[in-house]
């Protein structure tokens, strides 16, 4: 390939980071008013307590809280790691999505089950990529 060949190319990877980079910024954004909601939600539940029913809700929020974070936290990874997604990070999402699935609909005891061992296979699938890393870097 020519210098001339290469140089298109270059150019819609460079627009197409650009409008990537562009769009997780915003989400990101977007990420953090909800974040903030949250916060402001907690406050007001702590102010005014509405009984035994709502820590339950409370419990689902706390959980969306971290969802948020963690999302907001892969795309300052994602920006650090030079426009990489760590893998870890997707694992941590899918646990604290998955542990949130359980609290809030578990009225059928299969699909709970079901759950629980997707929450076992992401566990099982992170300690299977951390010991991997290990071993990697004793070599």
């Amino acid at each position: 390939m020519t210098q001339q060949n290469k140089r298109p190319n270059f150019r819609i990877t460079a627009v197409l980071q650009f409008i990537l980079n562009t769009a997780l910024v915003l989400l990101a954004l977007s990420l953090c008013v909800l974040l903030g909601k949250e916060i402001i939600y907690f406050i007001h539940f702590s102010v005014f307590d509405k009984g035994i029913e709502h820590h339950y809700i409370l419990l689902e929020r706390t959980l969306i809280f971290f969802l948020y974070f963690e999302f907001i936290a892969m795309i300052v990874k994602y920006f650090q790691e030079n426009y990489h997604f760590p893998l870890r990070y997707f694992l941590y999402i899918g646990i604290t999505a998955m542990i949130r699935l359980v609290i809030v609909d578990h009225d059928n005891p299969v699909h709970t089950l079901l759950h629980t061992c997707a929450i076992l296979v992401l566990i099982i699938s992170y300690y299977i990529m951390n010991s991997a890393s290990v071993r990697k870097q004793k070599l």
